[in-house]
C-alpha cells in the first residue's frame, strides 16, 4: 500500500473523505436515505446491465424477450423483479431524501449547489425511469409513451414536427424503441457522474444537521465507525421491506396491463404512469380550462413543477435553517406533503372521476395545484416579510 500511496495517495483520500471525514454526531435516521438511494442505484445498474444482455429493443421482439428473461434465462426472473421494484425504491428513497433536505434546510447557502445537483439528479431519473418503463413494449409502456411523447405536439410551431423527430416515424414504434433503449442505458451512467459531483460538492461544504446550524470541530465525529454502522444497519432494514416485495409480491407496483403485449390499434380503458410520476400527472392534467392553450399550459406548469425547486435557495430567506425551530414553515411543508399524495390519488384516477357525489375531480387538482406553488410563494412571503419569528437556535450540538 505504502508504494501505491507514493504514487497515488489512495490512503489519504480514503481518510479525508471517508473514514475520518468530519460529520455532524447529531444526525438522525433520515440522512440515512441518500446512502440508500446510492445502494439502490448500484442494485439498478448491476440487474439492469445483465438484463440488457438478454433484451431485445426490437418492437417486434420486445414483449417475447422480457418473458424469455422471464421463463428461460437462468434467475431473469429475479434480474427483473430486482430491476422493477428497484425503481419503485429508488424513487422512495430520493423523494424522502429530498424532503428531507427541505425540512432541514440543506438547500440553503452554502449548500445550492449539492441542491441543484440533487434536482437535475431527480430530473434525469425522471427521464430514465420513464424511458425503462416503455421497454416491456406492454399494452401500458406503448399507449404511455403516446400520450407523454405526444406532449412535445405543445410546442408552438415546431411541435408536430418534433413529434415526428421523437419517435422517428408517424407513430411510436421501433425507432422510439430502439432509442429509449439506448438512452436509458447510457442515462444510469450520467445519474452516477452527477452522484459524484452532488458528494463532492457534499464534502465541499460538509453536511447539514437536523439543527440547521453551522458547527465547530467539537459537534463532529469520524464517519467511521458510527456512520457506516448507522448506514449498515439501515442497508439490513430496506433489504428485509425490499425482498418482501421482490419475492412475495413483485408485481404490486408494475401494471397489470403491461402483461399484454403492445397493440396500437387498441387503447387500454385508463393510461395511467408509474405512481412516482402521479403528483405531476395531475398538475399535468389540472389545466383544462384554457381551450387550445391547455395542452401547453399544462405541460410548462409540470416542467415549472420541478424547476421551481432550483429557486429554493432564494426563496427561503429565514435566519433560521431548520423548520424545527420556525413554527409556520413547518405547518406549510405538511400541507406540501400531503397536497403531494392528494395530486398522486388525483393523477392515478381517470381524467373524468367525480368525488363527493358529483364533483369532477380535475377541480381537486386544480386545487392540488394551486396549493402545491403557494408552498413556494409563502414561504418565500413569510420569511421575507419576517412574518415568521423563528425560535432561538442553538449555539452548538
Amino acid at each position: 500500500m505504502e508504494w501505491v500511496d507514493a504514487r497515488l495517495p489512495v490512503s489519504d483520500l480514503i481518510k479525508s473523505q471517508a473514514t475520518e471525514y468530519p460529520t455532524p454526531k447529531n444526525l438522525n435516521y433520515w440522512w440515512n436515505f441518500g446512502s440508500l438511494a446510492l445502494f439502490v442505484l448500484i442494485i439498478q445498474l448491476a440487474t439492469g446491465l445483465f438484463l440488457a444482455m438478454h433484451y431485445k429493443p426490437d418492437a417486434l421482439k420486445a414483449f417475447d424477450s422480457v418473458e424469455h428473461i422471464m421463463r428461460d434465462v437462468n434467475w431473469g426472473w429475479l434480474l427483473r423483479y430486482l430491476h422493477a421494484n428497484g425503481a419503485t425504491a429508488f424513487f422512495v428513497m430520493i423523494y424522502i431524501h429530498m424532503l428531507r433536505g427541505m425540512y432541514y434546510g440543506s438547500h440553503r447557502k452554502p449548500r445550492e449547489i449539492l441542491w441543484w445537483f440533487g434536482v437535475i439528479i431527480f430530473f434525469v431519473l425522471m427521464a430514465t425511469a420513464f424511458m425503462g418503463y416503455v421497454l416491456p413494449w406492454g399494452q401500458m409502456s406503448y399507449w404511455g409513451a403516446s400520450v407523454i411523447t405526444n406532449l412535445v405536439s405543445a410546442v408552438p410551431v415546431a411541435g408536430e414536427d418534433l413529434v415526428v423527430w421523437v419517435w422517428g416515424g408517424f407513430s411510436v414504434g421501433d425507432p422510439t424503441l430502439n432509442r429509449f433503449f439506448v438512452l436509458h442505458f447510457l442515462l444510469p451512467f450520467a445519474v452516477l457522474g452527477l452522484v459524484v459531483l452532488h458528494l463532492w460538492a457534499l464534502h465541499a461544504v460538509h453536511s447539514n444537521n437536523p439543527d440547521g446550524i453551522d458547527l465547530e470541530h467539537k459537534d463532529t465525529i469520524p464517519f467511521h465507525p458510527y456512520f457506516t454502522i448507522k448506514d449498515l444497519y439501515g442497508v439490513g432494514v430496506f433489504l428485509i421491506v425490499f425482498c418482501i416485495f421482490v419475492f412475495y409480491s413483485p408485481n404490486f407496483f408494475l401494471e397489470p396491463d403491461n402483461y399484454i403485449e403492445a397493440n396500437p390499434m387498441q387503447t387500454p380503458p385508463h393510461i395511467v404512469p408509474e405512481w412516482y410520476f402521479l403528483p405531476f400527472y395531475a398538475i399535468l392534467r389540472s389545466i383544462d380550462f384554457l381551450g387550445s392553450f391547455s395542452k401547453l399550459a399544462g405541460v410548462i406548469a409540470m416542467g415549472g413543477a420541478i424547476a421551481i425547486l432550483f429557486l429554493l435557495p432564494f426563496l427561503d430567506r429565514s435566519p433560521a435553517r431548520s423548520f424545527r425551530y420556525r413554527p409556520i414553515s413547518r405547518v406549510l411543508f405538511w400541507i406540501f406533503v400531503v397536497d403531494n399524495f392528494i395530486l398522486g390519488w388525483v393523477g392515478y384516477n381517470p381524467a373524468d372521476a367525480t368525488v363527493l357525489g358529483g364533483m369532477p375531480i380535475v377541480y381537486v387538482g386544480r386545487a392540488g395545484t394551486a396549493v402545491y406553488f403557494s408552498y413556494f410563494l409563502l414561504l418565500w412571503f413569510i420569511t421575507v416579510t419576517g412574518i415568521e419569528k423563528p425560535r432561538p437556535l442553538p449555539k452548538s450540538l
